[in-house]
């Protein structure tokens, strides 16, 4: 339960996807959990038609699979770019100021050796 006590008002941070000209804000206060912003993400990116989806609707979503063929990081207050995830809710609604969509490419292994 939050505290409406508490004097401090977290604002909304930016949503970003890497190659949009348009953003998305989203109040990290209205969920609880990651659990939570992944849904929302899912909502705000697949349901909308920004992003294609290759799996079902139906299925429990997380960070690995609210956005297919992305990752979701965030910026925090100093500028570094960071995995979401990394710290524990509350720590991150504290410190995330943007919140970036990025597509994942395909790593290639041509060139490295391969008995390591």
């Amino acid at each position: 339960m939050k505290s409406s006590d508490d004097p401090s008002v977290i604002p909304a941070v930016t949503v970003v996807v890497e190659g949009r000209s348009i953003c998305q804000r989203i109040s990290l206060e209205k969920h609880g959990n990651y659990r939570s912003l992944a849904k929302a993400l899912r909502q705000m990116f697949i349901d909308s038609g920004d992003i294609e989806s290759c799996c079902s609707s139906s299925q429990d979503f997380d960070l690995s699979n609210a956005l297919p063929g992305h990752l979701i990081a965030y910026q925090d207050m100093e500028n570094d770019l960071l995995l979401v995830g990394d710290l524990n809710w509350k720590d991150f609604v504290k410190v995330a100021k943007r919140i970036r969509i990025l597509p994942v490419k395909p790593t290639s292994r041509k060139g490295k050796m391969e008995n390591i």
